[in-house]
């Protein structure tokens, strides 16, 4: 009996077409998931205008897509563990294209915001769940650059929306830009044919026969015998651990400084992807150019998340944060100034650049500060704190852009909370990894 530990072939393994495949895969499901959650405030002046919704209520109705995506992120990691990543990705995506499709259809706020809260709970489950597939099935060597440009879909996916909504919305009104988004339904049957299923699942449910097939695919050195056997790494109970572990050893202030880093940064990601394109129309831009400002935000959060992660494997990850949450918090200021249209692009491509890439950042970092026992633990509780300020931020700015306050302060109160954050990550304190992640998986 041969014992086969598939997440260190995994590990071990060369680039080749079965890695690209999948990652083709995931990229498109996060570009959906992008997609998704860009076009209600791109389409946001004009649902406002035809639904008579005042800002205070539009504020609530896009922030009910994120409070779905709240319930689906917990819901959808039980049932994945239960029923297998790719049927989970399944039904999230059949309730992303189902329930968008049904939002653009709504004719009140209240059924609007109910569509959008079901299609919330699949973009919610979908994204964490592809996120840890690319990581599960990528080699260790090239794992992070991978994930990070996986991850880039999600602005991609914005800036498709700034493109196909600005034909839409011109041509042929909101409603089909949500009616767009059904199309990722066509994607079920490539999930159910050509991804594979997490290593976890099939080891449970004792399906050898895959595993080998999969450790051939991964990586072409593995050569399978009748005799392996396959288990899961770390599966003792000592394994298991608690959020009160989080505030031990020294960690409870930069535990609590991480939270609120969260917050702040999630806040800001959501300000402006829902309420720009409408600040932008009220400053006096037509339609057309506060929909290319949204494009530049995403095409700056491309960038940002790229280059993010390159400073920080050279430099000190707190001090790039830092240097991101001041240039976030400038940046984003300056939008409530009077300036030329060019000079605008610039700075919201600056601002999403800095928004998107310390949010990226800020995963990694978290990694680095847990030891890697509890560093799931961590990401989990601060992905689920930073989950309020999303849920805050369209309410808060909505109320603000109710009571016709100047420009420019509805820009720096988007802005405040990356000083914040400036000031809670620097606070944060540090703890190097007590063991990299390759010794815990390969234990």
């Amino acid at each position: 009996m041969r014992p086969v530990n598939i997440f260190q072939v995994a590990d071990d393994a060369r680039l080749t077409r079965f890695h690209a495949s999948i990652f083709v895969m995931c990229c498109c499901l996060i570009i959906s998931d992008g997609y998704d959650l860009a076009i209600a405030g791109i389409a946001l002046p004009s649902i406002m205008s035809q639904l008579y919704v005042t800002p205070t209520q539009a504020g609530f109705m896009l922030s009910s897509a994120l409070f779905g995506m709240m319930f689906g992120a917990i819901v959808f990691g039980i049932i994945s563990d239960r029923v297998g990543r790719r049927l989970t990705m399944v039904l999230c995506l059949f309730l992303i294209s189902l329930f968008s499709v049904a939002a653009g259809f709504a004719h009140d706020a209240l059924i609007f915001s109910g569509a959008r809260f079901i299609a919330g709970i699949g973009i919610g489950g979908l994204m964490p769940i592809t996120v840890a597939q690319m990581a599960e099935y990528s080699p260790r060597n090239i794992r992070s650059t991978l994930v990070t440009l996986m991850f880039s879909g999600y602005s991609v996916g914005g800036v498709f929306a700034g493109l196909i909504c600005k034909f839409l919305l011109v041509h042929f009104g909101w409603r089909t830009v949500f009616f767009a988004a059904g199309f990722p339904v066509f994607l079920i049957p490539v999930i159910l044919k050509m991804m594979p299923e997490a290593f976890s699942h099939l080891i449970r449910s004792r399906r050898d026969v895959e595993l080998q097939n999969l450790a051939q695919k991964l990586n072409s050195r593995f050569v399978a015998q009748s005799d392996d056997v396959f288990a899961p790494p770390n599966d003792s109970p000592c394994e298991r651990f608690t959020a009160r572990e989080l505030f031990r050893d020294g960690r409870k202030i930069g535990t609590l400084m991480i939270w609120v880093t969260f917050f702040m940064n999630l806040f800001i990601v959501y300000a402006l992807s829902s309420w720009l394109v409408k600040l932008m129309i009220i400053s006096g831009h037509d339609l057309s150019t506060a929909v290319n400002f949204a494009m530049f935000l995403h095409v700056g959060a491309i960038v940002g998340n790229i280059s993010g992660g390159f400073l920080a494997d050279r430099l000190n990850a707190r001090v790039v944060l830092v240097g991101m949450y001041l240039i976030m918090a400038a940046s984003v200021a300056c939008l409530g100034l009077t300036l030329p249209v060019w000079a605008l692009s610039f700075v919201v491509a600056i601002a999403g650049g800095a928004t998107m890439g310390a949010q990226t950042l800020m995963y990694a970092f978290v990694g680095q500060f847990y030891p890697p026992s509890i560093s799931a633990t961590g990401l989990g509780c601060a992905s689920g704190i930073g989950r309020g300020g999303a849920i805050s931020a369209p309410i808060v700015i909505g109320a603000l852009v109710g009571h016709a306050f100047p420009m420019s302060a509805n820009f720096l109160a988007i802005a405040l909370p990356a000083l914040i954050a400036a000031v809670a990550i620097s606070l944060s304190g540090g703890r190097k990894r007590e063991a990299s992640i390759c010794a815990q998986r390969t234990a």
